[in-house]
């Protein structure tokens, strides 16, 4: 029996992440930027700009989203430490997305490199 760990690991394998020195400007040329944590994860802190997609959802809803403009949008996914990411990315790209990264390490590798964030109840930056 597979564990939540492998499926991840399998993830990993097959799809692009972007090392924490990349990620600024993955972010920067990311047609959209989506946060698949929990909504109490993302108002805690996120990356700016960053949407609020929880991973349970998201194969439900990203064809809605605005900035979703077909299979060459260029989407950037992040979680808490990556696992989460890793298996919204895989499944971005079963969906016919050939455009999608995530963000090695995840919000806490963004985090503790100093990089900074924002609370969407204040819009304050705090990097």
């Amino acid at each position: 029996m597979k564990t939540a760990h492998d499926l991840v690991s399998a993830a990993k394998e097959k799809i692009t992440e972007v090392s924490l020195a990349q990620a600024e400007d993955a972010c920067r040329k990311a047609d959209i930027v989506i946060d698949v944590r929990e909504p109490a994860e993302y108002a805690a802190g996120h990356i700016a700009g960053a949407l609020s997609v929880p991973r349970g959802v998201l194969e439900f809803k990203v064809n809605d989203l605005p900035a979703i403009k077909g299979a060459d949008t260029n989407i950037l996914v992040y979680c808490k430490t990556s696992g989460r990411a890793a298996l919204a990315a895989q499944s971005l790209e079963v969906l016919g997305y050939k455009q999608v990264v995530s963000i090695a390490g995840g919000f806490e590798a963004w985090i503790e490199a100093g990089k900074p964030t924002v609370r969407p109840h204040d819009g304050v930056d705090f990097g």
